[in-house]
């Protein structure tokens, strides 16, 4: 715990640990970088204590919203959707990041702004996956999918994913709204029909979906290629291209066998899509990545893609000579978003057929950005119905599990139903996962990084911030806001504090969600600081009313930057925002979240009983659970051995690296040296501090040996460093 029930002084070795704000002086004010508030015109300084002082009655009442929520015209109104998960399976702690966990951050963000939200979701019900699992199971589609739906709906609900309605696929509403774009396009000539070579298993007696077929890359030979995709050198390829293929249920060899199908006419759609897709990612908020993965589909020229799939578990298809066919997943599922809002509400169209005051994002992993971006709008553009489409697209890249990656049958790394037998609370978990959001490249779950953000940035951060603020206003002002008059310093606070919200704010609006946690934890350094800075419990010694009157004035700014972590921590940590409301005797103040620092809690508040909010995670208890959940990994390396699973082997031969692996070993290095540099900013053990740094040093060197180059040893570098300062010899 925070201070395991032994006051503000328990907090003192971890703050001295911090970056402190020299004490303040009559002859001479220094204020650390972090709360600088120089950089802030006269003006704009002015205007933030106006605000601090008497923003509070211009603020939106406590509200809630209506149900069922619909559009209202002259209003923000946000339509959420993250990518349907697969229902046959568990999902994993990448799974969660990359698509639910990001959104309800959002959706949580949009509500605190007063935007009128509706976050949707719901499991992919249809298709080949369901039928295999089916079969490995011994129980009908139906069956699987009302498993699975029950399991993937606990999970969410213990990571507090807060659906406004998470449905399913499998509705009524489902094959109306497919069935319907689908004779729009039809009318309008956007299909084709053509005989296309599938393989088929005639061990398990059925067509092969592309993820239920293996094999070897036809490109760079990789073993364990998908038949839609090589995981190793990224490239799409079709299954009957795929060398040796097999059947992932049975391992036997497929045959090819034709088939008459229909396909949805992507070139004739590509002008009205590329004109879509110019004006949505010039004016939205599209990622990176999701803009590269779409601009190459499109540069290279769109292909007819097929629609339909010779199976029985699927939206059937309503035109005569196909009716023993169902649609394709892919172009079935994000049809989806609309159903499940129908489910919903009647009204659904006014949030799916209303793009003049409706902002639709999409959140996803990178790989299911071609079906959003290019595939579901042409069916929707081409269906000719004043669709909504997508304005804001956002991609995550992959999250990995320490060196290497989820795996379900290898049992590596932590799946849904595991988590919640770790005893670490749900709220921890979803701060690191959003703390390591693969927002721009890939990272990873790390244990040893895990509980150095628990026990660093909300143990001894946040944590500490709020319990002695709240703890010494218990203590000394009998837990009421006592009058405030604001000293110079006090005001330099309120100052930096409402650039880091503004921060915030700027930052979520274009969904960098991982960098506006930062800002979170960068205002608890500042009130730490200043609480460090004016030692209101020194002021207090002394007996003089002056004194008293700056610690209460103090601690009242502190009490109301904690009220401001609680509204910003929403999103993040619903449930250790209740908490500190409800310490603070908060929770019906308001629900808004203002771009402006205000002062909430005027004197004469009194708070309830302050608690600790976290508790230390032991280095034992992560080792333990790291061992766990470490799998079974191959003794020797092989192709099929990722070069970050080597580690313990030796560097490989330079015929087993691929520019994948020594992208993947990139990877690992800068991953390693942001733990390194952690340890060292928060003053680690010297011996925990040289075993990080030996572990990069050794990953450096196996990069260099694998691009071709060589790395000084230590000695040499050494040696080096040595005739430079003695000159030449």
């Amino acid at each position: 715990m925070v201070t395991n029930g032994k006051g503000v002084a328990a907090c003192k070795a971890s703050i001295q640990a911090q970056p402190l704000v020299r004490p303040v002086t009559t002859k001479k004010k220094v204020v650390e970088e972090d709360v600088d508030s120089s950089k802030v015109s006269d003006d704009e300084r002015d205007l933030i204590i106006a605000d601090w002082l008497h923003g509070k009655d211009n603020l939106p009442k406590h509200s809630i919203k209506d149900k069922p929520i619909i559009p209202v015209k002259g209003e923000r109104n946000v339509l959420i959707t993250s990518a349907l998960p697969y229902v046959n399976n568990v999902p994993h702690l990448g799974n969660i990041i990359g698509c639910v966990l990001s959104a309800d951050v959002f959706s949580r963000y949009c509500n605190l702004r007063g935007y009128n939200t509706l976050y949707i979701c719901g499991t992919d019900e249809y298709g080949t996956a369901t039928e295999t699992k089916a079969l490995e199971e011994k129980l009908t589609p139906k069956q699987i999918c009302d498993k699975y739906f029950k399991l993937h709906y606990e999970i969410y609900e213990w990571f507090n994913i807060g659906f406004d309605y998470f449905g399913r696929t499998t509705t009524v509403k489902q094959t109306e709204i497919a069935q319907d774009i689908f004779w729009r396009l039809h009318k309008r000539n956007f299909l084709l029909e053509d005989t296309v070579e599938q393989l088929l298993c005639e061990t398990c007696n059925r067509y092969l979906a592309d993820r239920f077929v293996e094999g070897t890359c036809p490109l760079c030979n990789y073993e364990d290629a998908r038949g839609d995709q090589c995981d190793k050198c990224g490239k799409l390829i079709n299954a009957t291209e795929l060398k040796k293929p097999r059947c992932k249920v049975c391992s036997n060899s497929p045959v090819i066998r034709s088939s008459k199908h229909l396909f949805l006419d992507l070139p004739k759609l590509q002008p009205t899509l590329e004109k879509f897709l110019n004006k949505s990612t010039s004016e939205g908020d599209w990622t990176h990545n999701a803009k590269l993965i779409t601009n190459s589909w499109v540069r290279d020229g769109l292909k007819p893609r097929c629609i339909t799939r010779d199976l029985k578990w699927g939206t059937p298809v309503p035109l005569e000579g196909f009716k023993d066919k169902v649609f394709y997943v892919w172009f079935d599922a994000p049809i989806g978003y609309p159903s499940i809002t129908a489910n919903y509400t009647d009204d659904w169209q006014k949030w799916w057929k209303n793009p003049e005051e409706v902002e639709l994002y999409n959140f996803m992993a990178k790989d299911n950005v071609p079906f959003h971006s290019v595939i579901f709008p042409c069916s929707l553009l081409g269906a000719d119905d004043n669709w909504t489409l997508v304005n804001h697209l956002i991609a995550t890249e992959y999250l990995n599990y320490e060196d290497g990656k989820f795996s379900k049958s290898r049992g590596v790394g932590i799946f849904g139903t595991d988590v919640c037998k770790t005893g670490i609370p749900a709220a921890i978990w979803r701060f690191y996962l959003l703390y390591v959001r693969p927002e721009s490249q890939d990272s990873a779950f790390s244990w040893s990084d895990f509980v150095l953000k628990n026990n660093s940035e909300l143990l001894n951060n946040l944590g500490n911030f709020v319990n002695r603020g709240l703890s010494f206003l218990e203590k000394n002002f009998n837990s009421v806001v006592p009058e405030m008059v604001l000293s110079e310093d006090d005001k330099n606070v309120i100052v930096a504090v409402a650039k880091e919200l503004k921060v915030y704010v700027e930052l979520l609006e274009k969904v960098k969600i991982r960098d506006a946690l930062r800002q979170i934890l960068s205002i608890s350094r500042i009130g730490n600081q200043h609480m460090q800075a004016t030692k209101p419990w020194d002021l207090m010694k002394t007996k003089k009313d002056e004194d008293r009157v700056k610690a209460g004035t103090v601690i009242g700014v502190v009490v109301n930057i904690s009220y401001l972590i609680s509204l910003m921590l929403h999103p993040y940590m619903p449930s250790v925002s209740q908490t500190i409301q409800e310490q603070l005797q908060a929770t019906t103040i308001s629900n808004y979240l203002s771009e402006k620092f205000v002062c909430q809690l005027q004197p004469g508040h009194k708070i309830g009983k302050p608690s600790p909010l976290f508790s230390k995670i032991e280095a034992s208890q992560a080792e333990e659970l790291k061992q766990q959940f470490a799998g079974k990994q191959n003794p020797v390396p092989s192709r099929q051995t990722p070069v970050a699973l080597q580690e313990k082997t030796g560097t490989p031969e330079p015929a087993l690296c691929s520019p994948a692996d020594i992208e993947e070993l990139k990877k690992l290095v800068t991953a390693q040296g942001e733990i390194v540099r952690s340890l060292k900013a928060t003053k680690a053990e010297k011996a925990k501090i040289d075993t990080e740094v030996k572990k990069l040093l050794e990953l450096k060197q196996n990069l260099a040996k694998m691009s071709g180059e060589e790395l000084p040893s230590p000695a040499s570098k050494s040696s080096k460093s040595k005739k430079k300062k003695g000159g030449k010899k």
